[in-house]
């Protein structure tokens, strides 16, 4: 723990430290710990399970006093994240027992403006936090540290407006640290306007790349689904995530796969808070090995023993893909991302393919794929799995760039052995 001391931690905090088994800091935590005790504004480029919670959350622990109000306000793209985020500052307050209380929309308000009358910490999304503000229930007047988590993700969503005006709100002078995945030119925008001199911080991807296995299928549309129960009962190991760009598809995905007596379960923006926090710990507790999600739902989870990551419908450009596949390979272990291309899916795996950096190889499509039986009900798209069909590899190259999307259909990119999985089903 002595590491943990020369950080300038609590004796109380290194003890909690000891009982969650935290041998050493991450690298976040070891660059960023000191700027922030210091006061310093900071931008941190940093993947979701880095350990980036503790990296801004110990000095804002350290330095919260109980009973003087809301101190600390961390924005979070999704309820899911700020949930996350909220335990781990619950837990690690605990010594001085402050309140770190969590507001997100899909759950009654009244409890929680309840709870930011006794609140020190404060954990929450834009559009929640907006409707507090204006129903003047939430008091900033205390606050000395702003923090926005998954900055990038936030963007993304749509929430650049209310970030800017919540960041008006809250008093200067403060200390304001913004972690993100991606440093973007809107991400330099808000730290140019918001932030003092900020110190910047960046560490590699928290994934391994060495540790993980990119590749597709390109698989007629009709056999799409029968080829993931193919590979989910055949080559699965540990945990599986498997990657919808819709809710219904992601319904269909699932509820047809648990007609297959595969276990698994979907999570996305159209269930309520509560059925979402009991399908995440029923995923996390691995009492289901499946979660079919859509990106959203899915976005700054941190969550382990992720072995597979399958993309069943493609993500609509490279920096989708990578926070998709990010979710496995990590912590030292091995994972496999997997892209079921289909027709549907070309353009936006071609532009997935632009990125030089992403290396995907093709495998054949297995030839003992049993075709399985489908469930539509009234809201599934039924065009993905009818109709004929085109190579994804013999298909023009909207870029005019050649290479690896002229591969045909079965060929393998490179000679390496397949790698072999236990089947858990």
């Amino acid at each position: 723990m002595e590491s943990f001391r020369k950080l300038g931690l609590s004796e109380p905090m290194i003890k909690l430290m000891e009982e969650s088994k935290f041998k050493e800091p991450s690298e976040i935590q070891e660059r960023t710990i000191p700027i922030a005790f210091a006061g310093k504004d900071i931008i941190g480029g940093s993947a979701t399970g880095s350990g980036k919670t503790l990296a801004f959350g110990a000095s804002i622990i350290e330095h919260s006093v109980k009973g003087k109000g809301i101190q600390a306000l961390i924005l979070t793209p999704t309820r899911e994240l700020a949930e996350q985020v909220g335990k781990v500052l619950q837990k690690f307050s605990s010594y001085k027992q402050l309140h770190v209380t969590m507001v997100y929309g899909g759950v009654g308000i009244s409890p929680q403006i309840n709870a930011l009358e006794r609140a020190e910490i404060v954990v929450g999304t834009p559009g929640r936090i907006l409707d507090h503000m204006e129903r003047r229930t939430i008091n900033l007047k205390n606050l000395k540290t702003l923090v926005l988590d998954e900055a990038d993700r936030m963007l993304d969503m749509g929430f650049i407006d209310d970030v800017e005006k919540i960041i008006r709100a809250c008093p200067k002078p403060r200390q304001t640290m913004l972690f993100s995945a991606t440093i973007s030119q809107d991400i330099e925008h808000i730290a140019k306007k918001h932030m003092v001199h900020p110190e910047s911080v960046s560490v590699d991807s928290y994934v391994d790349p060495s540790l993980l296995k990119q590749v597709y299928y390109d698989v007629p549309k009709e056999l799409k689904f029968s080829l993931l129960v193919h590979l989910l009962q055949n080559e699965t190991s540990g945990l599986v995530m498997v990657f919808c760009n819709t809710r219904i598809n992601a319904d269909f995905v699932a509820n047809n796969l648990i007609n297959q007596q595969i276990e698994a379960m979907a999570i996305h923006g159209g269930l309520t808070q509560q059925k979402r926090d009991r399908i995440m710990q029923a995923f996390r507790s691995e009492k289901v090995y499946v979660l079919v999600c859509t990106d959203i739902a899915a976005r700054g989870l941190d969550i382990k023993n992720v072995s597979h990551v399958y993309n069943y419908d493609s993500p609509k450009n490279s920096k989708e893909y990578i926070h998709r596949i990010g979710r496995t390979a990590r912590a030292g272990k091995d994972g496999i991302a997997i892209s079921l291309v289909s027709q549907r899916d070309y353009e936006s795996f071609r532009n997935v393919l632009m990125d030089d950096s992403i290396k995907v190889d093709q495998l054949s499509v297995p030839t003992n794929i049993k075709r399985v039986f489908i469930r539509f009900d009234r809201r599934d798209d039924r065009r993905s799995f009818s109709g004929g069909r085109r190579s994804f590899g013999n298909r023009g190259d909207r870029s005019g760039r050649g290479g690896r999307n002229d591969r045909s259909h079965g060929q393998r990119r490179d000679s390496r052995p397949r790698r072999s999985f236990n089947r858990r089903y």
